[in-house]
């Protein structure tokens, strides 16, 4: 016997559709290349997308064909996000941060057909231009001269008749959006979204244990549209009617702090080194911004130092919530909200389960394996993070690369190497790569990074693993220090050692200015292990920020 539900199909048109009905007076706000604000509506997005639509297309675009992105947060991305997928279509999101030869391997792979990319991001485009014909190229303009053979997107959209525009019957499990990974094993992967993934995927992220969106939150996501969708945020906020405010190309915190305070934001979300450099905006000028509406930090992409989440809290009355995912989860797989019975449990307890990844979100399951089998729930064994879900990637798009990561009975192998408790809280130890092993023996590099961050003088840490004759491996520091502060590699150590034990301590301390990172805000260790190959010698004292 089967159920007499509806057979109705999820897909990002119904989730426009309900926010043009429903919310359509709810701004959409975005920081302009000149600082200027832009206002819109979402009832004005909506038509602006059925009208990209009608106007790709005339261009000749047809179902399944993929509609390059070089854009920031920004409304035009916005249109791009519903508009794209509502033609049947594929929408592809490029990182404007990567390497031109790795943004040309990506286009082709992806056989993108079309580009639309921004006035501000077209020496991007020009870096991998030669490399790639598209059939049509579309620039969002600020006001500078329109480049021979493109095609204006302020014009295509305001000569399309929306009146045109034909809906089409679209299938939930139809590609509707397309991500690369950031290819830090191997080459670039890609992620086909499905419609039906996006929905599930929105109405997962928005309950209150995740991220917790309503119609009356202000939502500002920092983390980029061309990354990983911006961790589903945009539709999400659509879904529910909130309202969303969009920083543009301007993610300095003086920046993010006016936009955060003047437009009573009460969600936003980002990588940690957004929020180590707000911080330090914030510390410069105690009380000087209205934050009163702000609820919730989210971080993620990498782990937040407990040093980090504690500043937040006790110097500013703000709560950073860690999350943890990946791309080819869509991207949210778990959220380290308090449960209820932490509520009378002591500050520092607390603080501990924060600082964790989190416990995985309706629909997403989780276990951990190891070579002997699956891991017990007993927040002590290691295992690597296997998944699975309705939003989970089951294979990469046109590859064999990567098949690996797939396991015969369906389920994702995440590369992170975790405990998971009791709760089925789950906190990573490293990525599987980036393990120390030394003399036999495992070192977890997140572990070190997380207690170095948290000396005050202290702005960055990474650990990375050196060859060692005796030990085969063993771990070496590489710190930042925050501006006017100064410390010694034997002061670090000693603030290490009461924490760990002896035969994980780093050999040596290397103080350098900037750590190098990911198009994505991640410590980038492969640069770090090709610049430090072999053990230095020990530093005699310490190097203060200047050095």
């Amino acid at each position: 016997m089967q159920g007499l539900m509806m057979d109705y199909p999820l897909t990002l048109n119904a989730i426009l559709g309900r926010a043009e009905r429903i919310h359509g007076r709810k701004e959409v706000v975005s920081r302009r290349p000149d600082r200027s604000l832009h206002r819109t509506t979402y009832a004005d997005i909506a038509s602006r997308a059925r009208k990209l639509a009608v106007a790709l297309s005339a261009l000749g675009v047809r179902t399944g064909d993929r509609v390059a992105t070089l854009c920031w947060n920004q409304p035009e991305h916005l249109e791009l996000y519903f508009g794209v997928p509502a033609l049947g279509a594929v929408i592809h999101t490029l990182n404007p941060r990567l390497h031109a030869g790795e943004l040309s391997y990506i286009v082709h792979h992806a056989d993108d057909k079309v580009l639309v990319v921004d006035e501000t991001l077209l020496p991007v485009f020009e870096s991998f231009r030669a490399t790639r014909t598209f059939a049509h190229v579309i620039l969002i303009g600020h006001g500078g001269e329109m480049p021979d053979g493109m095609l204006s997107y302020a014009e295509l959209v305001e000569r399309a008749d929306a009146e045109a525009f034909a809906p089409r019957v679209l299938d939930e499990t139809d590609a509707a959006a397309m991500c690369y990974t950031s290819g830090t094993t191997g080459r670039p992967k890609g992620v086909v979204f499905s419609h039906r993934a996006l929905v599930l995927h929105s109405l997962g992220s928005a309950v209150p244990d995740a991220f917790c969106l309503g119609e009356s939150d202000v939502v500002l996501p920092v983390v980029p549209m061309f990354h990983a969708n911006a961790w589903g945020i945009p539709f999400a906020a659509a879904m529910v009617g909130a309202k969303q405010v969009y920083p543009g190309p301007h993610l300095d915190g003086a920046s993010l702090l006016e936009l955060l305070a003047g437009e009573r934001v009460t969600f936003t979300a980002g990588v940690p080194t957004i929020w180590i450099r707000l911080l330090q905006e914030l510390d410069r000028a105690p009380g000087a911004h209205d934050l009163s509406r702000l609820q919730t930090l989210i971080v993620g992409g990498s782990a937040a130092p407990k040093s980090l989440i504690e500043a937040y809290e006790r110097r500013h009355g703000l709560k950073i919530v860690h999350a943890w995912g990946m791309t080819e989860m869509s991207p949210l797989g778990t959220v380290a909200r308090l449960p209820r019975h932490f509520a009378d449990v002591p500050e520092d307890r607390q603080n501990a389960f924060r600082a964790k990844q989190g416990i995985p979100v309706p629909l997403v399951e989780i276990r951990a394996r190891e070579a002997e089998g699956l891991v017990p729930w007993d927040g002590q064994t290691m295992g690597e993070l296997e998944v699975r879900g309705p939003w989970v990637a089951r294979a990469y798009y046109n590859s064999e690369e990567g098949d690996d990561r797939f396991t015969a009975d369906g389920w994702f192998k995440t590369g992170d190497i975790v405990t998971i408790d009791a709760l089925g809280c789950i906190e990573i130890t490293d990525r599987a790569k980036d393990l120390i092993r030394s003399g036999g023996e495992w070192i977890s590099s997140v572990a070190l990074e997380n207690a170095l961050m948290a000396h005050p003088a202290v702005a960055e840490a990474a650990v990375i693993a050196v060859p060692d004759p005796q030990w085969q491996e063993r771990p070496l520091a590489v710190v930042v220090l925050k501006p006017g502060q100064a410390t010694t590699q034997e002061d670090l150590l000693a603030s290490l050692a009461p924490h760990f034990p002896t035969w994980w301590l780093p050999d040596t301390v290397e103080f350098v200015e900037e750590i190098p990172k990911t198009s994505v805000g991640k410590f980038k260790k492969a640069a770090l292990r090709e610049r430090f190959n072999a053990p230095p010698a020990p530093v005699p004292g310490g190097l203060d920020a200047a050095s």
